[in-house]
Order: C-alpha cells, then structure tokens, then sequence
C-alpha cells in the first residue's frame, strides 16, 4: 500500500493486492490476474470508493499524466472531485 496523494479534503491509496510480501518469495499456482487499485477517500464527506479493474487503469494514466505534467493541487483535486462523486462506503477505520 502506498499513499499517493492527502491534504485536507482527500488521500489517494495505491493499494496492490496481489503485491508479494517483503521476505517471502513468490510461489504462484496457475495463472495470476494482477490485482491492484486506488482508494479515494473525499475527507470532507467522510466516504471512500475504491477504484479497480478498468477504473483503476484509467486513474493510473491520469497519474501518469500527472507524472508529466505536473498539475496544480486544484487540478489535482478537481480531477479527484470527479471520482469522489462516486464514493457511498463511509470511511470506518483509517
């Protein structure tokens, strides 16, 4: 896990799921789907949504772009205002 992006109005989480423990070595049986995603959590609402499959991979070229062209924090957070409208899940533990 690892965070991408907080200030007071949102944190951004880079979750990989299937990501191989520090220490251990990998024994994989039969094919593997990499499994990874982005947690938005909108802290003004107090609610999250987690983004995978293609949303995920569609977040993960606007970070990309993001990478390159180094957007405004405003940018940053009106793109991720967008996604915030799709939260329902109430942040319980973070």
């Amino acid at each position: 896990m690892h965070m991408l992006y907080d200030s007071d109005a949102f944190a951004v989480v880079h979750i990989l799921a299937n990501a191989p423990v520090e220490g251990e070595s990998e024994q994989v049986e039969g094919p593997q789907i990499p499994r990874h995603g982005f947690e938005i959590v909108d802290k003004r609402s107090g609610k999250e949504v987690y983004l995978d499959g293609s949303w995920a991979e569609m977040f993960q070229q606007q970070i990309t772009a993001w990478q390159q062209n180094m957007p405004s924090q405003e940018e940053v957070e009106d793109t991720l205002e967008g996604y915030a409208t799709l939260a329902q899940m109430p942040v319980v533990m973070h």
